[in-house]
Protein backbone atom coordinates (compact mmCIF):
# COMPACT_ATOMS: atom_id res chain seq x y z
CA UNK A 1 0.00 0.00 0.00
CA UNK A 2 1.78 3.48 -1.03
CA UNK A 3 1.62 6.33 1.12
CA UNK A 4 -0.19 9.73 0.97
CA UNK A 5 2.96 11.09 0.39
CA UNK A 6 4.07 8.59 -2.70
CA UNK A 7 0.22 10.63 -4.35
CA UNK A 8 0.82 12.96 -6.90
CA UNK A 9 -1.10 16.32 -5.68
CA UNK A 10 -4.54 16.64 -7.40
CA UNK A 11 -5.91 19.06 -9.42
CA UNK A 12 -9.19 20.41 -9.43
CA UNK A 13 -11.08 21.58 -12.00
CA UNK A 14 -12.75 25.31 -11.39
CA UNK A 15 -16.50 25.39 -10.82
CA UNK A 16 -18.83 28.03 -10.83
CA UNK A 17 -18.88 27.96 -6.41
CA UNK A 18 -15.24 27.83 -5.34
CA UNK A 19 -13.90 26.31 -2.32
CA UNK A 20 -11.90 28.61 -0.10
CA UNK A 21 -8.49 28.08 -1.18
CA UNK A 22 -5.41 26.39 1.60
CA UNK A 23 -3.13 28.82 2.38
CA UNK A 24 -0.33 26.44 1.31
CA UNK A 25 -1.08 26.25 -2.26
CA UNK A 26 -0.82 28.46 -5.39
CA UNK A 27 -4.09 29.88 -5.66
CA UNK A 28 -4.78 29.81 -9.71
CA UNK A 29 -7.38 32.19 -11.05
CA UNK A 30 -10.06 30.18 -13.43
CA UNK A 31 -8.81 32.49 -16.68
CA UNK A 32 -5.54 30.13 -16.50
CA UNK A 33 -7.71 27.28 -17.48
CA UNK A 34 -5.76 25.54 -20.36
CA UNK A 35 -2.33 27.15 -19.90
CA UNK A 36 0.02 24.84 -20.35
CA UNK A 37 2.18 26.58 -17.36
CA UNK A 38 0.19 24.23 -15.46
CA UNK A 39 1.67 21.24 -16.14
CA UNK A 40 4.95 22.14 -15.52
CA UNK A 41 3.78 23.15 -11.64
CA UNK A 42 4.29 20.19 -9.86
CA UNK A 43 6.12 20.14 -6.96
CA UNK A 44 4.09 22.34 -4.86
CA UNK A 45 -0.14 22.20 -4.47
CA UNK A 46 -2.24 24.52 -6.60
CA UNK A 47 -5.76 25.01 -7.18
CA UNK A 48 -8.24 27.48 -8.28
CA UNK A 49 -9.41 30.07 -6.32
CA UNK A 50 -10.74 33.50 -5.96
CA UNK A 51 -7.97 36.16 -6.51
CA UNK A 52 -6.89 38.90 -8.49
CA UNK A 53 -3.62 37.56 -9.77
CA UNK A 54 -3.32 34.75 -12.57
CA UNK A 55 -1.32 33.35 -9.80
CA UNK A 56 -1.32 33.93 -6.20
CA UNK A 57 1.70 32.55 -4.39
CA UNK A 58 1.77 34.42 -0.72
CA UNK A 59 -0.74 36.65 1.03
CA UNK A 60 0.73 39.72 -0.52
CA UNK A 61 2.40 38.51 -4.01
CA UNK A 62 0.49 37.79 -7.00
CA UNK A 63 1.94 36.90 -10.16
CA UNK A 64 0.27 38.14 -13.69
CA UNK A 65 1.37 35.81 -16.21
CA UNK A 66 2.14 37.20 -20.27
CA UNK A 67 3.58 35.76 -23.38
CA UNK A 68 4.86 37.94 -25.85
CA UNK A 69 3.16 37.02 -28.79
CA UNK A 70 -0.15 37.58 -26.74
CA UNK A 71 1.41 40.91 -25.84
CA UNK A 72 1.87 41.68 -29.24
CA UNK A 73 -1.68 40.72 -30.14
CA UNK A 74 -3.55 42.95 -27.70
CA UNK A 75 -0.87 45.47 -26.18
CA UNK A 76 -3.19 47.13 -23.63
CA UNK A 77 -3.96 44.07 -21.87
CA UNK A 78 -0.79 44.47 -19.86
CA UNK A 79 -1.57 47.89 -18.07
CA UNK A 80 -5.40 46.69 -17.14
CA UNK A 81 -4.41 43.67 -15.56
CA UNK A 82 -1.45 45.51 -13.32
CA UNK A 83 -4.12 48.35 -12.62
CA UNK A 84 -6.47 45.44 -11.33
CA UNK A 85 -3.62 44.39 -8.77
CA UNK A 86 -2.09 47.59 -8.13
CA UNK A 87 -3.65 47.61 -4.77
CA UNK A 88 -4.14 44.19 -3.98
CA UNK A 89 -0.22 42.97 -3.26
CA UNK A 90 2.47 44.56 -2.33
CA UNK A 91 4.72 42.32 -4.61
CA UNK A 92 3.41 42.41 -7.81
CA UNK A 93 5.52 40.33 -10.53
CA UNK A 94 5.02 39.55 -13.89
CA UNK A 95 6.73 36.18 -16.02
CA UNK A 96 6.57 36.94 -19.07
CA UNK A 97 7.26 33.63 -21.70
CA UNK A 98 9.27 35.06 -24.52
CA UNK A 99 7.94 33.35 -27.42
CA UNK A 100 8.52 35.65 -30.08
CA UNK A 101 11.72 35.53 -32.38
CA UNK A 102 11.92 39.29 -32.55
CA UNK A 103 11.35 40.57 -28.93
CA UNK A 104 13.68 43.11 -27.51
CA UNK A 105 11.19 46.30 -28.44
CA UNK A 106 8.39 44.12 -27.04
CA UNK A 107 10.48 43.57 -23.57
CA UNK A 108 12.13 46.92 -23.33
CA UNK A 109 7.98 48.21 -23.52
CA UNK A 110 7.06 45.97 -21.16
CA UNK A 111 10.43 46.92 -18.52
CA UNK A 112 9.20 50.62 -18.66
CA UNK A 113 5.62 49.31 -17.91
CA UNK A 114 6.69 47.05 -15.26
CA UNK A 115 8.96 50.38 -13.56
CA UNK A 116 6.32 53.04 -13.58
CA UNK A 117 3.32 49.74 -12.26
CA UNK A 118 6.09 49.04 -9.49
CA UNK A 119 6.13 45.65 -10.48
CA UNK A 120 9.08 43.05 -10.75
CA UNK A 121 9.48 41.40 -14.41
CA UNK A 122 10.25 38.01 -14.66
CA UNK A 123 11.48 36.63 -18.23
CA UNK A 124 11.06 33.06 -19.10
CA UNK A 125 12.39 31.34 -22.21
CA UNK A 126 9.70 28.36 -21.96
CA UNK A 127 6.14 27.68 -20.20
CA UNK A 128 8.27 25.09 -18.03
CA UNK A 129 10.81 27.56 -17.26
CA UNK A 130 7.58 29.66 -16.00
CA UNK A 131 5.93 26.90 -14.01
CA UNK A 132 9.31 26.75 -12.35
CA UNK A 133 9.18 30.42 -11.25
CA UNK A 134 5.66 30.09 -10.33
CA UNK A 135 6.84 26.95 -7.86
CA UNK A 136 10.06 28.38 -6.45
CA UNK A 137 7.97 31.73 -5.48
CA UNK A 138 5.73 29.48 -3.65
CA UNK A 139 8.41 26.96 -2.14
CA UNK A 140 10.04 30.78 -0.79
CA UNK A 141 7.30 32.29 0.11
CA UNK A 142 8.10 31.59 4.48
CA UNK A 143 12.09 31.09 4.13
CA UNK A 144 14.06 33.56 5.92
CA UNK A 145 16.16 36.10 3.27
CA UNK A 146 19.28 34.50 4.75
CA UNK A 147 18.94 31.17 2.68
CA UNK A 148 19.40 33.67 -0.71
CA UNK A 149 22.63 36.00 0.86
CA UNK A 150 25.96 35.29 0.12
CA UNK A 151 27.90 33.61 2.89
CA UNK A 152 31.28 35.00 4.25
CA UNK A 153 32.83 33.25 6.77
CA UNK A 154 34.20 35.21 9.82
CA UNK A 155 37.97 34.82 9.43
CA UNK A 156 40.20 37.87 8.19
CA UNK A 157 40.89 36.24 4.78
CA UNK A 158 37.96 35.61 3.84
CA UNK A 159 36.81 38.71 4.73
CA UNK A 160 39.89 40.07 2.99
CA UNK A 161 38.70 38.48 -0.39
CA UNK A 162 35.13 39.72 -0.25
CA UNK A 163 36.82 43.30 -0.24
CA UNK A 164 39.34 42.82 -3.01
CA UNK A 165 37.35 40.95 -5.21
CA UNK A 166 34.85 43.64 -5.25
CA UNK A 167 37.46 45.41 -7.62
CA UNK A 168 36.61 44.49 -11.50
CA UNK A 169 39.12 42.14 -12.74
CA UNK A 170 40.36 40.83 -9.12
CA UNK A 171 40.20 37.24 -8.61
CA UNK A 172 40.27 34.59 -4.89
CA UNK A 173 43.98 33.64 -6.73
CA UNK A 174 45.08 37.46 -6.47
CA UNK A 175 43.27 38.07 -3.28
CA UNK A 176 45.89 35.45 -2.28
CA UNK A 177 48.82 36.69 -4.13
CA UNK A 178 48.02 40.21 -2.55
CA UNK A 179 47.75 38.68 1.07
CA UNK A 180 50.90 36.59 0.94
CA UNK A 181 53.01 39.32 -0.89
CA UNK A 182 52.02 42.55 0.55
CA UNK A 183 50.03 41.79 4.01
CA UNK A 184 47.38 43.49 5.53
CA UNK A 185 44.53 45.18 4.36
CA UNK A 186 46.09 48.20 5.08
CA UNK A 187 49.21 47.35 3.28
CA UNK A 188 47.11 46.50 0.29
CA UNK A 189 45.36 49.78 0.21
CA UNK A 190 48.98 51.86 0.73
CA UNK A 191 50.39 50.05 -2.39
CA UNK A 192 51.48 52.18 -5.04
CA UNK A 193 50.53 50.30 -8.79
CA UNK A 194 54.41 50.44 -9.20
CA UNK A 195 54.76 48.00 -6.29
CA UNK A 196 51.73 46.05 -7.74
CA UNK A 197 52.93 45.59 -10.73
CA UNK A 198 55.63 43.44 -9.64
CA UNK A 199 53.16 40.49 -8.55
CA UNK A 200 52.54 37.83 -10.55
CA UNK A 201 49.09 37.95 -12.19
CA UNK A 202 48.96 41.78 -11.94
CA UNK A 203 49.47 43.43 -15.46
CA UNK A 204 49.71 47.37 -15.44
CA UNK A 205 45.56 47.75 -15.90
CA UNK A 206 44.59 45.53 -12.81
CA UNK A 207 47.34 47.53 -10.62
CA UNK A 208 46.05 50.54 -11.76
CA UNK A 209 42.83 49.45 -10.69
CA UNK A 210 43.59 47.75 -7.30
CA UNK A 211 45.43 51.39 -6.87
CA UNK A 212 42.67 53.53 -7.80
CA UNK A 213 39.89 51.54 -5.63
CA UNK A 214 41.67 53.23 -2.36
CA UNK A 215 42.70 56.28 -3.70
CA UNK A 216 39.93 57.73 -5.63
CA UNK A 217 37.85 60.13 -3.77
CA UNK A 218 34.61 58.45 -3.16
CA UNK A 219 32.54 61.78 -2.39
CA UNK A 220 31.84 64.68 -4.74
CA UNK A 221 32.80 67.90 -3.27
CA UNK A 222 29.84 70.44 -4.58
CA UNK A 223 30.95 74.01 -5.29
Amino acid sequence: MSSSADTPTAIQQPSSSLAKPRLRAVIVNTNQEGNPVLDYIKNVPWEYGETDADYQVGKTTGVIFLSLKYHRLYPEYIDTRLRQIERKFYLRILICVVDVDDHQQSIKELTRTCIFGKTTMILAWSRQEAGRYIETLKSYENKPPDLIKKRVDDDYFSKLTEAVTAIKSVNKTDAMTLASNIGSFKDIAHATSEELMLLPGFGEQKAARVSSAFTTVFCIERV
